[in-house]
């Protein structure tokens, strides 16, 4: 498999550390708000990359955290405090607050069809690995105390700059206008490994250290998370554009610090989902949402099939024309593969063909993620007079195992069942009508760990049961 790399700026073969398995890392929410489908878009990607390893006979172990503390709202050490800005805004306490975008988002997952990492975990949980590797990094010399609070040096770092492409200068000129330095620190870009003393005085979520009480810095996490549950040899590491700079910068800077060695061979990054007004985030324009979107009609696999029509490298533009066209796409290519199930006339498999479109499909997959051509691949299949019914099935079946459209999936639900579904929507329903959403959020939850999401559009709310 050949994947595109941050680091090197080149496409490169992949090549585990350990020949048996695939160890990834990929960046988590921060969980103080709903993710909005530019976030999400980047967790497709990730998705699509499990999948389409596993599809090529790779084993794979991915680790996710939740950041439930410490990061801002810069995406760098300043600005807001994201938590307690979702505290401050829906008067809950911080813990409220992650708890429940946390399943906010498992729910937003499974509706898309990514699969849950084998290792998801907060980043509140690892208070002693962030400390054990700030005390190696103090100890070593490559960070300093400074007005109480634990700093990274970036400048015993010789290579800092080799994710981003750019030099201090350069950064400099990009963030000078928008970010008041911290006179604390020996150099501009240095970063805090953990707070003591800051404006956060208000910090609901504090540990004791070495250094005093107080919480770790955004960047620690997830290299801490990352060594721990991985060890020290990374394969893979995912996120979007954003986190390139400082967050993959510092990740790099203090995780080789600590390691004395190369820590990730392949850096991945997802491009941006813009819209009419720019870059899609939350506070630009309108708030889209996975929610929002099936409120307007649109499915959240539809959402799915839209962003695999682009690369993942490929900034994508969202607007609700597109939309329609690719919900139309979806429905037809549903209607096709379902009268071609209902029309298997013969057992016959062209053993020989079948073996050609795999490898077609892997080799797109094995193209840095090529998944508008392997969508290209499965039109080809559907359309072939040399292969019989049952064998297009077949290899849709094999498709769909990476594209995770539920192109064969079967709609039969058990009548007992429906009717349990049916009474906790009414109960739902009647909860919100007064104003109890605690209660409904509650029942919403135990439908999601039943494997049953919820869909609240104009038209109501419906359902449907992952397997």
């Amino acid at each position: 498999m050949f994947l595109y790399n941050t680091l090197t700026k080149k496409q490169e073969e992949l090549k585990p550390h350990n020949k048996e398995e695939v160890k990834i890392y990929t960046c988590g929410p921060t969980v103080y708000h709903y993710a909005h489908i530019g976030n999400l878009r980047t967790y497709i990607f990730e998705d699509i990359l499990v999948k389409a390893l596993r599809f090529c006979g790779y084993k794979v172990k991915r680790v996710m955290n939740i950041t439930d503390v410490g990061h801002m709202t810069s995406d760098a050490d300043t600005g807001e405090d994201k938590m307690l800005k979702g505290a401050s805004r829906e008067h809950k306490t911080v813990y409220e607050v992650a708890d429940f975008y946390t399943k906010a988002f498992l729910s937003d997952m499974a509706k898309l069809n990514i699969e849950k990492p084998e290792i998801l975990v907060p980043a509140s949980e690892n208070i002693d690995m962030y400390i054990q590797m700030i005390q190696k990094l103090l100890d070593t010399g490559y960070a300093y105390i400074s007005n109480g609070n634990v700093y990274f040096d970036v400048s015993k770092v010789s290579n800092y700059y080799e994710l981003s492409g750019k030099n201090q200068e350069e950064l400099m000129v990009g963030v000078r206008d928008t970010v008041t330095f911290d006179t604390y620190k020996r150099n501009p870009f240095d970063f805090g490994l953990w707070f003591v003393s800051s404006k956060f005085e208000n910090q609901a979520m504090k540990w004791d250290s070495p250094w005093g009480t107080g919480y770790p810095g955004w960047h620690i996490e997830c290299s801490g998370i990352s060594i721990k549950y991985l060890g020290e040899y990374l394969d893979i590491h995912c996120g979007g554009v954003d986190n390139i700079f400082p967050h993959h910068t510092n990740e790099i800077a203090q995780s080789e610090s600590y390691l004395g060695h190369k820590w990730c061979n392949i850096w991945m990054h997802g491009e941006h989902l813009n819209d009419k007004n720019g870059k899609m985030s939350k506070s630009n324009g309108e708030f889209l949402t996975l929610s929002l979107l099936e409120e307007k009609g649109y499915t959240s696999l539809v959402y799915r099939l839209f962003c695999l029509q682009s690369h993942y490298r490929n900034q994508l533009v969202f607007s609700y024309e597109t939309m329609d066209l690719t919900k139309k796409t979806y429905e037809k290519l549903l209607n096709k593969i379902k009268n071609i199930k209902e029309n298997i006339s013969n057992n016959d498999i062209n053993i020989e063909l079948t073996n050609i479109y795999k490898e077609k499909f892997k080799k797109s997959l094995n193209n840095d993620l090529n998944t508008s051509n392997c969508l290209t691949i499965l039109y080809d299949v559907l359309k072939d007079e040399k292969l019989s019914n049952k064998n297009k099935i077949e290899l849709v079946k094999d498709f769909d195992t990476v594209l995770s459209l539920d192109l064969l999936a079967e709609k039969k639900v058990d009548t007992s069942l429906e009717k349990y579904i049916l009474e906790m929507i009414e109960k739902r329903k009647k909860a919100k009508e007064n104003k109890n959403y605690a209660l409904a959020d509650q029942i919403r939850n135990e439908l999601l760990e039943k494997n049953i999401i919820l869909n609240d559009g104009r038209n109501g709310t419906t359902f449907e049961i992952k397997q």
